[in-house]
């Protein structure tokens, strides 16, 4: 009896062991998120999947979500390691892997680009891509937004000598608000609703969008770096499982989402009612497509990347020649 008794006590010890160390081993995966840009509502998804639980519940522990300086530097960041995981423009992407930074795209947030030309509409009525022709353009001079004016431009047979080109940071509405400038380029997902908190509301604009004019792209999305996908496979799937489930809640409750991410993010307290303006702005014109409607949201096809990397070609944006599989991969998209 004796025995038998030492024998099932080292079996438990043992099976207990061996929990213990099936625990250790399942340990949340620690991971950053490096942001494009401040935080916006197609952010969301990163700060409504950690106080939801959704990255949790996948072995995730989102450590740091960090603001950003725009897509160029976003990319470099993720690419060189910095961050494991990164959100900004996906033809900027494109630009970025031509250049031989290890960046792959994940998933799709927008499905159309949010890119537009904006001015106020009490000064400047927009109506055809010619009408910038003698205007003062305020635009960053190096990112997403330069990326998407050059094609734009290209697009609708135009060039930046048509018009006068003044270098802008952020805040952009500024220079547009004080008469500096006549328009900016900014993401109606983004800047439309700040400039129209402060421009009088909606109709105080004018905007013009790049997707109705030539510029058929992608917009932004998730990406990592090649050395993720190689050596932490595992992590990438499970952390694109999260994101996808976190991006279902916010479409589904966008005032919440704003909420959560309002008092999430340093700063944003008062900043819940752009936040959902930017989010329902999204929900309106972006984060849907049939393909999202077949397969669910963020999800990209080879056609389409092919369809995007034809256009920053043909638009003279890329010098280099990529193929759709040399910027994403959709085999982390698939849900279980």
């Amino acid at each position: 009896m004796l025995r038998r008794s030492l024998i099932k006590a080292a079996t438990l010890a043992a099976f207990a062991g061996a929990l213990g160390f099936s625990g250790a081993a399942l340990a949340a995966d620690k991971v950053n998120v490096q942001l494009d840009w401040v935080v916006r509502g197609n952010h969301a998804m990163f700060f409504v999947g950690k106080e939801k639980g959704f990255f949790a519940k996948n072995d995730i522990d989102v450590a740091e979500i960090r603001k950003g300086s725009g897509s160029p530097d976003a990319m470099r960041l993720v690419g060189n390691g910095n961050a494991d995981f990164g959100f900004g423009d996906l033809p900027t992407l494109a630009v970025a892997r031509s250049q031989n930074v290890p960046v792959v795209a994940l998933a799709a947030v927008n499905q159309h680009s949010p890119l537009a030309i904006i001015s106020l509409a009490k000064t400047l009525k927009l109506t055809k891509p010619a009408d910038l022709k003698g205007l003062t353009i305020g635009i960053h001079p190096a990112g997403s937004t330069y990326i998407f004016f050059k094609g734009f431009l290209a697009a609708n047979g135009l060039t930046e000598k048509d018009m006068t080109l003044n270098s802008v940071s952020p805040p952009y509405e500024s220079y547009l608000l004080l008469g500096r400038v006549q328009t900016v380029v900014g993401y109606v997902d983004a800047e439309v609703p700040e400039l129209e908190a402060k421009a009088g509301g909606p109709g105080s604009l004018s905007i013009m969008m790049g997707a109705d004019h030539g510029w058929k792209a992608y917009g932004s999305g998730l990406f990592t770096s090649q050395t993720m996908i190689k050596d932490k496979p595992e992590i990438v799937a499970r952390f694109v499982r999260a994101y996808r489930e976190a991006f279902d809640y916010v479409v589904a409750h966008p005032e919440e989402a704003a909420e959560i991410t309002a008092k999430a993010a340093p700063g944003y307290a008062d900043k819940k009612d752009v936040l959902l303006a930017q989010i329902n702005a999204d929900i309106a014109s972006t984060f849907n497509s049939p393909d999202t409607k077949e397969h669910g949201l963020g999800w990209m096809t080879k056609t389409q990347w092919e369809e995007t990397l034809k256009t920053l070609t043909d638009q003279g944006v890329l010098k280099t020649a990529l193929s759709a599989d040399d910027v994403f991969t959709d085999k982390f998209l698939a849900k279980e």
